[in-house]
């Protein structure tokens, strides 16, 4: 049987008219080396997808949607990526010593024998679309090709003209290089959603790591004889000594990234291996996320609202360093903002802008503190104050007061869960009274990560899985979800993050045990019995069975505490 043409498949199958296949056969005559789907779709007529299905269709060549496909690094490099970006070719899987490989054009002979040379493997094809191979290499190599040859530029610079030292005593020939590596390690840091960048000197190296989702990622090594190149070069854009690499030092730059300006702040550390610098990436622009997007369930998110939305009172947010209260109270003042509101922040740092809310940031050189701060806030007639968090007695003895005369006042504490914030405040010395009188409710938080979408999977956890987390009987036979690992997540089986909640509402029997100076064990009992607290545990199980996240992540992030 003779096979049908590319065009003729297009046009029986509905997706082109007669006299659109007749003028790309036109065009094709008059632009040579171009094959039918290529003037296809240069016309707008079908899509690289559809070339991609009908080959599949007249060459009997498998089609692969590489969004959905789970990949092996360690197959991925058994090609060397300039072989794979010229061909346009991503290895998939191997079984045995057959590789199997997704092209763009798997009809390229050339291509297959070349791959075949450079692995040593039988070289079976299947087809998938440019944009999304190509998005594939993006995301896999990353930035080994181009920082490699950043590192190549640089130790040719050492070599001819000496050790690059940073700021005015580096070379030029080390500098241009070393400034497109520390470039490139921030830009690619906000493509990927990292919210920090480690570099961190060891005995024979120096890692450079990401932080997304929660989770340190190792992206890159660079070699020992660059580490004090590098450091110099974030030191001098966050205008700090870089003679001092034995002191630890702070400072912040801004670094265009995706077309917007970072601000990324820098911390250094000396170790005994070298400073190790961390920085952190704000995105002043960013949008500022709705209340219901966070993942508040509604038994937390409908008291929650009636808290914020008081005419006076003191609400907390607490959790640990990156468990997401920042976000959290931006998006409380963004549910708040009204234009009949007076509504004034002291925050350290200013991390987002706020249409119509009155931001201030910290300047202890300058005499702001958030004592001071809140001193001189609560004289500009406020209705809502937001301090970015009670570090001392004077500003959480302000914030409760301020709270008692007529002001809502959000802020936030360091605390493992909600209970634990009121024995904080009475542990720095806030008198009970004030506590009971004007802290209205605690709302503690993690950040989880969340099932990835493209890969997840339906799995039956076993008893003794669910015995470990006190539903056994709740949820035996029950079917819950996980990420087996694609490209997408970075193999981790997880992709984004969401909140997990608890919310203890200050009610009298609850304002009685503060008064008495009771533990944060008796509160926790007492709130769990009366049902103004509703815990991290239960919230996190809640969004495991639904398959939002896993068991193993909520054991991660959240301690089963008096339940």
């Amino acid at each position: 049987m003779k096979r049908k043409r590319l065009g003729e498949i297009f046009r029986d199958e509905g997706l082109i008219s007669e006299e659109q296949l007749q003028a790309a056969l036109e065009k094709q005559k008059t632009e040579k080396g171009l094959r039918i789907g290529e003037v296809l779709v240069a016309m707008g007529a079908v899509t690289a997808e559809d070339v991609a299905q009908a080959i599949w269709q007249q060459r009997q060549i498998p089609y692969v949607d590489l969004d959905n496909y789970a990949l092996d690094p360690k197959v991925i490099e058994l090609v060397p990526e300039k072989i794979a970006r010229a061909y346009l070719a991503l290895p998939i899987f191997k079984i045995g010593n057959a590789l199997t490989v997704a092209m763009a054009d798997p009809l390229n002979v050339i291509a297959v024998d070349d791959l075949r040379s450079k692995t040593g493997c039988e070289i079976e094809t299947v087809i998938s679309t440019e944009e999304k191979i190509v998005r594939c290499l993006e995301n896999y190599y990353r930035m080994d090709e181009s920082i490699t040859q950043l590192i190549g530029d640089v130790a040719r610079g050492e070599s001819e003209g000496g050790a690059a030292k940073g700021g005015d005593d580096a070379s030029v020939d080390t500098e241009a290089p070393m400034i497109k590596l520390a470039n490139l390690i921030i830009q690619q840091a906000v493509r990927d959603g990292a919210s920090d960048v480690h570099i961190e000197p060891t005995e024979d190296d120096v890692k450079v790591r990401y932080r997304i989702d929660g989770v340190l990622q190792e992206i890159k090594k660079i070699p020992k004889t660059l580490h004090e190149a590098i450091a110099s070069r974030f030191k001098v854009w966050a205008e700090i000594d870089i003679a001092k690499k034995r002191t630890a030092q702070d400072g912040r730059f801004f670094a265009g990234a995706d077309g917007k300006q970072i601000e990324v702040r820098l911390s250094t550390f000396p170790t005994i291996y070298g400073e190790n610098l961390v920085m952190r990436i704000l995105d002043p622009t960013a949008t500022i996320l709705e209340l219901k997007t966070l993942g508040l369930p509604p038994a937390i998110f409908d008291p929650y609202i009636k808290l914020v939305k008081a005419t006076q009172g003191m609400v907390l947010v607490t959790g640990p360093t990156g468990s997401g209260k920042t976000t959290t109270l931006y998006a409380t003042l963004d549910t708040v903002r009204d234009p009949a509101l007076n509504i004034i922040t002291i925050e350290d740092p200013v991390e987002y802008r706020l249409e119509g809310i009155r931001q201030t940031q910290v300047n202890p050189q300058g005499g702001v503190t958030f004592a001071t701060g809140l001193r001189a806030i609560v004289r500009q007639d406020p209705d809502v104050i937001m301090v970015g968090e009670i570090r001392d007695l004077e500003t959480a003895q302000m914030a409760v007061r301020a709270s008692l005369t007529g002001h809502v006042v959000f802020s936030t504490l360091h605390t493992n869960d909600a209970p634990g914030s009121i024995t904080r405040l009475l542990d720095i010395g806030v008198e009970p009274f004030l506590i009971s009188s004007g802290v209205t409710g605690v709302l503690a938080q993690r950040l989880a990560r969340t099932v990835c979408r493209s890969c997840k999977e339906p799995y039956v956890p076993s008893e003794e899985d669910l015995e470990q987390f006190g539903i056994a009987e709740r949820a035996k036979g029950r079917t819950f979800f996980r990420g087996r690992g694609c490209q997408g997540c970075r193999f981790s089986g997880y992709r984004g993050r969401v909140g997990i909640y608890e919310l203890l509402l200050v009610t009298d029997p609850i304002r009685d045990l503060i008064n008495q100076r009771s533990s944060d064990t008796d509160i926790r009992k007492a709130a769990l019995k009366t049902g103004d607290l509703r815990t991290l545990y239960r919230d996190g199980l809640e969004k495991a069975v639904k398959g939002v996240t896993t068991l193993e992540e909520i054991s991660r992030i959240v301690h089963l505490k008096g339940e």
